[in-house]
């Protein structure tokens, strides 16, 4: 698939990316870690050191080279932490039991700093840096105004995140600047929950209905359900969602993709649900765009689904007994809050 924000080869399958995971961010032997105080300012006379032979290069030094960047085009005053230069999100991101060692174009910024000329001289000067994005103070995704986004100024900002399952890893694609960020982690609560809901209840429909980039769908593709039906009222969301099931498809048991609207054609956001991409072969998955609360009645087979329901907020108890009620009131069939 053609990278849609820089056109290049970043969405590889998923296989391709797991592949990499025992070396991409390992050291050769002849690498050093010379670890930086991230709570003090950068030396004014500090000198990053250069990559290693194999091309990698430990990861304080890769941020002390941003900061040189950002204290030269006045972006920050240069008594800033070292850590203050931004938010390191590595690419491909899984659970690291230690620091990186970088290659070229495995990491995107995300720091409110940068003006434009300083973010395109990081991705032109540094070469680990795939993209730099101007955070701003909401969250991406959908708010109660309507869509909220960070800036991508400059370079790509299209990240892959890998997340264990008991069968196997799953890659899930996203725009970091559109969508907000879920971290991998040794143990990922929500797809363990999934799992349990799934051996408990056999559904022939598993419903991930507010599916972000579709992460809790595709394990339970993964798990073998026979149809997953995903939904989300984002349209990037919904796009990456589709994306993602191409990327895995090796691992489902899918014949044919087809993708029903075209990035361009789907808006930020939409209420009644759409259509967007589907997948059939021994297993049918299909992407809808649009409101959770209005998908029930598109559901074939609502007495034989279940539904995670995976809202911002779970820690309101109320919000979540209002969801669930809500979603069966509709039609929806059994859900869980993973």
């Amino acid at each position: 698939m053609q990278c849609p924000v820089c056109g290049g080869e970043c969405v590889r399958d998923a296989a391709e990316v797991v592949g990499t995971v025992p070396v991409v961010f390992s050291p050769c032997n002849e690498c050093e870690a010379v670890p930086l105080d991230k709570g003090a300012p950068l030396p004014r006379d500090y000198e990053p050191a250069a990559a290693c032979t194999c091309g990698r290069r430990f990861i304080d030094e890769v941020f002390a080279s941003i900061y040189r960047v950002l204290r030269e085009e006045g972006t920050i005053a240069g008594t800033e932490p070292l850590r203050a230069a931004g938010m390191p999100v590595v690419h491909p991101g899984f659970a690291l039991a230690t620091p990186p060692f970088l290659p070229a174009r495995s990491l995107v910024l995300l720091s409110p700093h940068p003006d434009r000329r300083a973010a395109e001289r990081i991705v032109r000067e540094v070469p680990e840096v795939r993209g730099v994005v101007r955070t701003g103070q909401a969250v991406p995704g959908l708010t109660a105004g309507g869509h909220a986004a960070h800036e991508l100024l400059a370079g790509c900002d299209v990240q892959a995140n890998l997340f264990s399952t008991s069968i196997g890893e799953v890659v899930v694609y996203k725009e970091l600047s559109q969508t907000h960020i879920e971290f991998p982690r040794p143990v990922n609560l929500k797809i363990a929950a999934v799992e349990r809901e799934i051996g408990r209840h056999a559904p022939h429909t598993f419903v991930d209905a507010c599916s972000g980039a579709g992460t809790l769908g595709l394990a339970a593709a993964l798990a073998g359900v026979p149809e997953v039906v995903f939904c989300d009222a984002h349209g990037p969301a919904a796009f990456w969602t589709a994306a993602n099931i191409r990327a895995n498809r090796d691992a489902f048991l899918v014949d044919d993709i087809a993708v029903h609207a075209e990035r361009e054609m789907i808006p930020e956001v939409r209420d009644d649900p759409v259509l967007v991409a589907e997948a059939w072969g021994d297993q049918h998955l299909l992407v809808y765009h649009g409101d959770l609360a209005r998908l029930p009645p598109l559901l074939e087979k609502p007495e034989r689904s279940l539904a995670a329901l995976d809202i911002f907020g779970k820690e309101d108890r109320d919000a979540c007994t209002r969801a669930l009620a809500a979603w069966r009131g509709a039609g929806g069939g059994k859900a869980f809050i993973p």
